[in-house]
Formats: structure tokens, C-alpha cells, sequence
């Protein structure tokens, strides 16, 4: 055990956990007044629901039986059996306590559900969305999680995920595409204006968001080293380069350099940066950054062209920038920034195989994602019902499924 690296891990284990209140903000203050606390709740509830999951048998799904080059894990670590202080088997080589690796891991098993929010804002029911992620936690996340980051399929082929460009944000943003086909669109998409209730709240998600990113990124090199160094200049880089980048697409598509898209544009550099973070250096990140935060400001209007109703742009943002994210690994990887990188990535000097293999786990993890969510939400939209009621959307989340509104002095403002 090595206690800075154990120091770094409990900060970045608490602030991975930061970014699910952050994420909660950032979405209540997008949606309309009557539906803010029913975001904040189903984002915070996620933080209780998927620990107790992980704890049980998540963990032990993504990563028993690393190593294996499979698709499943095991049942050795269930309920945490034998993840204690010291190490367990397959992460001999950690230097921290295996328990702090298992916490640190279901931070991230707890924000990935809590991304699909965005896009079923305004009409999914609360019972409904408690199922969904729990059965997707089990069913989804975990395998996918030991396919890349516990030694599974994805791993052995030689693709790279540094902190979950696949297992997190491709993942959730197929889910999240799959759950708004089954519910179909929002009570008066896209006729009638919906526009945030309150960007301040949606700027300080971010803010806590992008701090919170440091932890996600930089505590995937699980030591306190150069490479978590080198992963948090990256992540800054890309953050900034994507708001640049969103903002200078929007102004010559729109006119306007708006706030929400300084906020998605940052966002959508901090999603591209995550498989990458700990592989590629010098410039590599401004480049990963601007370009995904110009795409992804693009890709939010295939929305009105496809007509499929993602309310607050997890698709546009995170499927997306996570795709484009993965697949620049293939081409800015650098054995220089880590060992790890044996096939260096094309623009790099290497050849075409790490893009390659970037290519196949991205369409996999879209495809097997997209169609065990689509199975998920099928099952619980004709068994209880995955949508509130016409009346109960008119209302409001915060009233019909909660009891309670997020303004009780101003009332319902829309």
C-alpha cells in the first residue's frame, strides 16, 4: 500500500461522487420549474439505489474474475467478500486498499444511470425510472464495465478506455436513446417552447461538474503519478477548447454565444477527454476538445431532423462526444504519456490497428447497450407503465410524483 496514493484515491473517490449532485443541477435548471425537484430526485436517488446494488453484486460482475478476455465477471466479490484493506484477486499491482478501488468504481457505477436522466426529463415515472436503473445497473453497466475496465473482451482485443468512454458515456447515451423511443415525445414536443427555468443552476452543475471531472479523469491512473497529472491538464484543456468550440459553431450557425452552450460545450470536451485523459498529451487534448464541442453542437439538432425527443441532450452530448472521444484514442494515443499505449495512435506515428480496435468496442458497446435498454424499458413500459399520465405531465414531476415542489414561495412558474 502507498498512502499518497491512497490519499488521492479517497479525494478523487469523494469527488467523482460530487459530480451526481453537480449533474443534478445542471439538469434541474434546463427543464421547466414543475419538473426541477422531480430531476434532482432522480438523480440523488440513483446515489442510493446503485451503491446498495454495487455493494451487492455490481461489483463482482465488472470485476471478478479479472483478466478473464470474457464478457461477465463472477460471484467471488458479492455483498464484497474478500474486498478489504489489502489487495484482491487480479489487482495484485494496486497500491491501494482493494475496498477504496471498489468505493472509487461505484462512484462511477452511480453517475453513468444518472446521465439518462437528460434525456427522459418531464415524463418518466419515478417508480418506473427507480426499476429501469437497477435492472441497467446489473444487466448493462457492470458487464460493460468488466468488458474494458476488468480485463474483459474489449481489453484483451488491445481498445483503450482510460476512464470510461465506453463503459460510462457511450453506454448511457445508447440507453438513453432507447428509453426516449419508448417513451416517445414530451406533451407538446417540439411546437411548444421549453426553454430552461434557470441557467444559473444549469452553470453551476457545470462548474461542479467540470471540478468534480478531475477526480473521474485523473484518478483513473488509480496512483497519485505523472500520468494522473497529465490526465488533469487534459481534462481542463478539453473542457475549455469544447466551449470554445460549441460556442464558435453556434455563433455562426445562430448568431449567439449562449451560456447553455458555454456550459454544454465544456461538457461535451469533458466527455471526449475521458477515454483519452491518461493516453495522449501536448496538444492532442485542445484538438480532442474543440472538435468534439463544434460536433456535438451540431449533433443536438439531429433531434428535430430524426424526431426523437432527447430533452436535455444526452445523446447529442454524451453518445456523441463519447463515440468521437473513443475513437480519437485511435488517433492521438501516445506511448510516450503512457506504457500502457503499445499501438501508438495513427496521427501518432502508429497504424491503423488501435483505431480499429477503438471502432469495434465503440459499435459493440452501442449496440449491446442500446438494445438490453431497449429490452429493459420495453419490459417495464408493458408491465408498469415507463410514462406518467397526459394529466400528470401537465402538472409537473415535482407535484404527481412527488408531493412537493422546488419553489413553494414562487409557486409553479411553467
Amino acid at each position: 500500500m502507498d498512502t499518497g496514493d491512497t490519499a488521492w484515491m479517497l479525494m478523487s473517490t469523494a469527488l467523482v461522487l460530487f459530480m451526481t449532485p453537480g449533474l443534478a443541477f445542471f439538469y434541474a435548471g434546463m427543464v421547466r420549474s414543475k419538473h426541477a425537484l422531480g430531476m434532482l430526485a432522480q438523480n440523488f436517488f440513483a446515489m442510493g439505489l446503485i451503491a446498495v446494488l454495487w455493494a451487492l453484486i455490481g461489483f463482482s460482475i465488472a470485476f471478478g474474475d479479472t483478466g478473464n478476455g470474457g464478457f461477465f465477471g463472477n460471484f467471488d466479490f458479492v455483498g464484497l467478500k474478500d474486498v478489504g484493506q489489502g489487495t484482491f484477486s487480479g489487482w495484485e499491482t494496486l497500491t491501494i486498499p482493494a475496498v477504496l478501488f471498489a468505493a472509487y468504481q461505484m462512484t462511477f457505477a452511480v453517475i453513468t444511470p444518472a446521465l439518462i436522466t437528460g434525456a427522459t426529463a418531464d415524463r418518466m415515472k419515478f417508480s418506473a425510472y427507480a426499476v429501469f436503473i437497477g435492472a441497467w445497473l446489473l444487466l448493462v453497466y457492470s458487464p460493460v464495465a468488466h468488458w474494458a475496465f476488468g480485463g474483459g473482451w474489449i481489453a484483451e482485443m488491445g481498445a483503450l478506455d482510460f476512464a470510461g468512454g465506453t463503459v460510462v458515456h457511450i453506454n448511457a447515451g445508447a440507453a438513453a436513446l432507447a428509453d426516449v423511443l419508448v417513451l416517445g415525445k414530451r406533451k407538446g414536443w417540439p411546437h411548444e417552447p421549453m426553454p430552461p427555468h434557470s441557467l444559473p443552476l444549469t452553470l453551476l452543475g457545470t462548474g461542479i461538474l467540470w471540478f468534480g471531472w478531475f477526480g473521474f479523469n485523473a484518478g483513473s491512473a488509480l496512483a497519485a503519478n505523472g500520468i494522473a497529472a497529465q490526465a488533469m491538464m487534459n481534462t481542463f484543456l478539453a473542457a475549455s477548447a469544447g466551449m470554445l468550440g460549441w460556442l464558435l459553431a453556434e455563433r455562426i450557425k445562430s448568431g449567439h454565444a449562449t451560456t447553455l452552450g458555454a456550459a454544454s460545450g465544456a461538457v461535451a470536451g469533458l466527455v471526449a477527454i475521458t477515454p483519452c485523459a491518461g493516453f495522449v498529451g501536448g496538444m492532442s487534448p485542445i484538438l480532442i476538445g474543440f472538435i468534439t464541442g463544434a460536433l456535438c453542437m451540431l449533433a443536438v439538432s439531429l433531434k428535430y431532423k430524426l424526431g426523437y425527443d432527447d430533452s436535455l441532450d444526452v445523446i447529442g452530448v454524451h453518445l456523441v462526444g463519447g463515440i468521437l472521444g473513443s475513437l480519437m484514442v485511435g488517433l492521438f494515443a501516445d506511448s510516450a504519456v503512457n506504457e500502457l499505449v503499445t499501438n501508438e495512435g495513427l496521427l501518432v506515428g502508429g497504424g491503423v490497428g488501435l483505431l480499429v480496435d477503438q471502432l469495434v468496442a465503440t459499435v459493440a458497446t452501442l449496440a449491446f447497450a442500446f438494445v438490453a435498454s431497449f429490452v429493459i424499458a420495453k419490459v417495464i413500459d408493458v408491465t408498469m407503465g415507463l410514462r406518467i399520465t397526459s394529466e400528470q405531465e401537465d402538472e409537473g414531476l415535482d407535484v404527481s410524483q412527488h408531493a412537493e415542489t422546488a419553489y413553494a414561495i414562487a409557486g409553479r412558474m411553467g
